[in-house]
């Protein structure tokens, strides 16, 4: 009966809604999607669970929680960048999205193969079709824009530059300065250039994708920029890796990335209020997946790869001040987003709209039934294994397990070791750092990976360094609630079986439901591998 209520209160509010929207002007959307951006924001600091977000502040993103609503489990269906941007573009599970389930096409060949991902309906398009202004800046995902305004045209290119990478290589402290008083200037135009050019009667649908957080960084940013000294971040490293100095600053420089998206965005809410649309628009912030170049991070399944923010302010209809429990992945944007707009749902899309969430009043679990996500890998750098292979995975998230399968346990996770033998000075190592190659290419570049490598073998770092880069058994289980770590593999405890069934049996029926292409291997072979490519 308690159900039944529920549906009908959600069908009453979603009839009045969609009244309203017919009724009134369709609201503004800015989507500020941010890539590597993982869990990372003050307004995530738990007062009993100590974290990274304990050491930084990002006013700005939290006034879009404090204001509207924050999701507490937001995943992305896959942790690597186009893949991640296929799958919301399309509403789609990556594998189902032709050559956008691979990061590119190197290591494939679709000549005379139909690619699906070319004529998939993409939600950016829809909304387009429907009426609003679509635009995009850096690195966003597929939809073809509006035809520019002559108000647009004038401002030409706006000119961008990633924060750590232009500041923190200034020479001097006055060039330091007028470098970050152009990083904000560009900012503000990137919403000035959408608010002007935008037609009349129209409501605009803007992107902003900034790569801040994307490596490399400038060694040190993080300290010499925004005062985030590594040390402060000890006991704070997840336990799957060492926490020492060099891998702090590594952690710093990333945050203080974060804190320069906070910058980025307090800058375009700035010119939304000053326009007065900025209670018109419907603001949503995320990020494609979780921190790179950190063994469990980017590439992978476990919570550091996929758990991103998510925050979304709307004042006329989103209550303030709301968290929400239930599960979101970011295959249920583009449907929410035509949900909200009063657009149809394409039956291609797998997503599901999360607009009941948004127009509810309840804080904690407004949809229990809303309780998993699905998640998956397939390749990322396409040359780390031999024949360009990929490193197949699915997994499934509850609030208090997470299950993985590694379809082929034999082949290396992260990428061969290759060559990696053969460096053995620390020089070697730390220029090594600064790319994927030549060893464990599906990890990227950084100095965590320098150091883990550099010390592979003594007895400090040997076994977290196994944990995270060695071949893995082909299922693992961890219960979160005693190891959120995910340190514990319980999948051979007798124990857990049925656990380990029922996440198993839930996993299998998606991959069936969808006709994933990984039931066959097709992974394997052309279109999407072609072993004769180098």
């Amino acid at each position: 009966m308690n159900f039944c209520k529920t549906i009908l209160s959600y069908l009453i509010a979603l009839t009045a809604f969609v009244n309203c929207t017919c009724a009134a002007e369709r609201p503004n959307i800015l989507f500020f999607f941010a890539d590597d951006w993982g869990r990372y924001a003050s307004i995530y600091a738990e007062e009993d669970n100590p974290s990274l977000n304990d050491v930084i502040s990002t006013p700005n993103i939290d006034r879009i929680g404090r204001e509207g609503v924050v999701f507490e489990n937001a995943f992305v269906p896959v942790a690597s960048c186009s893949p991640c941007r296929a799958s919301l573009a399309t509403g789609r599970y990556f594998w189902n999205c032709g050559s956008g389930a691979f990061l590119n096409s190197k290591g494939s060949n679709w000549e005379g193969h139909d690619n699906s991902m070319k004529s998939l309906p993409k939600f950016g398009d829809l909304l387009r079709d429907s009426g609003y202004f679509v635009q995009r800046s850096r690195k966003t995902f597929a939809f073809t824009q509006s035809h520019s305004t002559s108000a647009i045209k004038s401002f030409g290119k706006v000119p961008y530059e990633r924060y750590g990478l232009y500041v923190g290589t200034a020479a001097n402290e006055q060039e330091r300065q007028q470098r970050h008083d152009e990083v904000v200037e560009n900012s503000r135009r990137e919403m000035q250039r959408i608010l002007v050019g935008t037609p009349e009667g129209q409501p605009f649908f803007f992107v902003f994708g900034s790569i801040n957080v994307h490596r490399p960084y400038t060694p040190d940013s993080g300290k010499e920029l925004w005062g985030i000294e590594p040390d402060s971040l000890q006991g704070l490293i997840p336990k799957f890796l060492p926490d020492v100095h060099d891998v702090r600053r590594d952690f710093s420089d990333y945050l203080g990335e974060v804190l320069a998206l906070d910058l980025m965005l307090g800058v375009m809410l700035e010119e939304l209020e000053a326009s007065g649309e900025l209670d018109n628009t419907v603001i949503v912030l995320s990020g494609d997946h979780g921190i790179p170049g950190i063994p469990r991070g980017k590439t992978n399944c476990y919570d550091l790869a996929t758990q991103v923010p998510l925050l979304v302010r709307w004042p006329k209809e989103i209550s303030a001040g709301r968290r929400v429990n239930d599960f979101v992945s970011i295959i249920d944007v583009g449907p929410t987003f035509l949900d909200l707009s009063g657009g149809e749902v394409p039956g291609s899309m797998n997503g599901r709209s999360f607009l009941p969430q948004l127009l509810s009043k309840k804080s904690g679990w407004v949809d229990a039934k809303r309780d998993s996500v699905i998640i998956g890998r397939e390749r990322h750098y396409y040359n780390a294994r031999p024949g360009n292979l990929p490193y197949p995975m699915r997994a499934v998230r509850t609030p208090t397990h997470l299950y993985i399968k590694n379809f082929k346990p034999e082949r290396w996770p992260m990428g061969n070791p290759y060559d990696a033998a053969e460096l053995t000075s620390s020089d070697a190592l730390y220029e090594m750092g600064l790319s994927t190659a030549p060893a464990y290419r599906d990890l990227d570049g950084s100095l965590t990976k320098a150091w883990m490598m550099s010390q592979r073998g003594s007895p400090h770092s040997k076994e977290l360094f196994s944990l995270t880069m060695d071949p893995r058994p082909s299922e693992e289980l961890y219960d979160l609630k005693n190891d959120p770590d995910q340190l514990v593999n319980l999948a051979a405890d007798s124990q857990h079986a049925s656990t380990l069934n029922a996440l198993r049996a839930r996993v299998e029926k998606v991959m069936n439901d969808t006709n994933d292409p990984r039931l066959t291997d097709a992974f394997d072979k052309l279109p999407w591998v072609d072993s004769t490519k180098p």
